[in-house]
């Protein structure tokens, strides 16, 4: 396993996040590409995730003192240099060779917080220890499925939390996969010797005798799905702060409070599950008025432009988070690409708040509606 991430440089050309993607599919091949870049069924809510944003209309504010200005926000009791992180992406190794290690370190020199996937297809710790010592990073957080075993999903909160992981996303919108028909038509396989390498170990889930008429999925799989009550009992077996991700419902939300949840993402898990959810752009203000400022609350899904980012956090979010353009700044050129998608992501941050009138992101409401 690599300790360093591959140098590699980007084609001139590559100057949005949309070109970083363009520039992927020559990079990615039928089966990575259908697994990163496909959605559900239609795909009607990956698309719309994307144009709610682009429907936000931002108001330009002139002449205002705009000097020392920042993009520092504060979240869960840190100061962060930026609000943007990157969202649980799952076997990375199959964009680069370098994988999650790549995507850590530049995170890590882009002051972004990471939040690492169950599913990383290198080990939580050997991430934890790549950037745990660098003073600029942003936050490191491990995002948990909960397991059949109850046993190996506490081994597993544990193995985060001595690894430096600083929070729990625990993933609540996906108690059975949804129906991706890109993934089907390409023959979806992991490449060989690649899995969920901190799930080794884990015991398959017991096999539960059905009946004839008897469904597989509600008479067998959902009977290990989680449930509120899980979350209750995830909170009492660690000291780490718990987010909920994949909230869009806003009584939902005033549930996931009143349960002691330390946050709220609001996400469609990127239109993977149920096609035709309603986008991320349109979920976030009702989960916000839902949560009533007890939590932050947070948002991925679609943002692609600096704008995006803007507008997120004018509507009241926290943070935002980005998957899909980390996996193509991955594919494009390894830890280089990821950085550049950030620091592509920050500068037009920066610039949207210009000429926006902010000079920091507690004036951001304003750019949405005149005064």
């Amino acid at each position: 396993m690599n300790s360093t991430p591959t140098l590699q440089k980007l084609p001139a050309e590559v100057v949005s996040l949309t070109d970083h993607e363009q520039y992927a599919r020559q990079h990615l091949d039928d089966n990575a590409w259908a697994y990163f870049s496909g959605g559900a069924a239609d795909e009607i809510t990956l698309q719309a995730n994307r144009s709610a944003w682009d429907a936000l209309t931002l108001w330009p504010r002139v002449l205002r003192p705009l000097a020392g200005g920042h993009t520092r926000v504060s979240l869960l009791g840190r100061t962060l240099a930026h609000p943007i992180l990157l969202a649980p992406v799952a076997f990375q190794r199959m964009a680069h060779k370098d994988g999650e290690l790549a995507t850590a370190y530049a995170a890590a020199a882009l002051g972004a917080g990471l939040v690492l996937s169950t599913q990383a297809s290198m080990p939580m710790e050997h991430i934890a220890q790549a950037v745990l010592s660098d003073a600029g990073r942003g936050p490191l957080w491990f995002q948990l499925y909960l397991q059949h075993d109850r046993g190996f999903t506490q081994a597993l909160v544990q193995r985060a939390e001595a690894a430096g992981f600083e929070a729990l996303v625990l993933t609540v919108d996906a108690p059975t996969s949804g129906i991706r028909d890109r993934e089907r038509r390409a023959h979806f396989r992991l490449p060989p010797g690649m899995g969920p390498v901190n799930l080794a170990g884990l015991a398959p889930a017991p096999a539960t005798p059905l009946q004839p008429g008897q469904s597989a999925l509600f008479d067998g799989l959902l009977h290990q799905a989680p449930t509120w009550d899980d979350i209750a009992w995830l909170k009492s077996i660690t000291r780490l702060p718990v987010l909920l991700k994949g909230v869009l419902h806003p009584a939902d939300a005033t549930q996931a409070v009143a349960c002691g949840a330390d946050g709220l993402i609001v996400s469609n898990h990127g239109g993977r599950t149920l096609d035709t959810a309603p986008a991320t752009a349109v979920a976030l203000p009702k989960v916000i008025q839902a949560a009533a400022g007890a939590v932050p609350v947070l948002v991925d899904g679609g943002i692609r432009r600096g704008t995006d980012v803007l507008k997120a956090m004018a509507l009241g979010a926290s943070a935002v988070l980005v998957g899909r353009p980390a996996v193509y700044g991955l594919a494009n050129a390894g830890a280089a690409g990821v950085a550049h998608v950030l620091r592509l992501l920050r500068d037009e941050l920066e610039v949207a708040m210009a000429l926006t009138g902010c000079k920091t992101l507690e004036e951001a409401p304003q750019v949405l509606q005149p005064d």
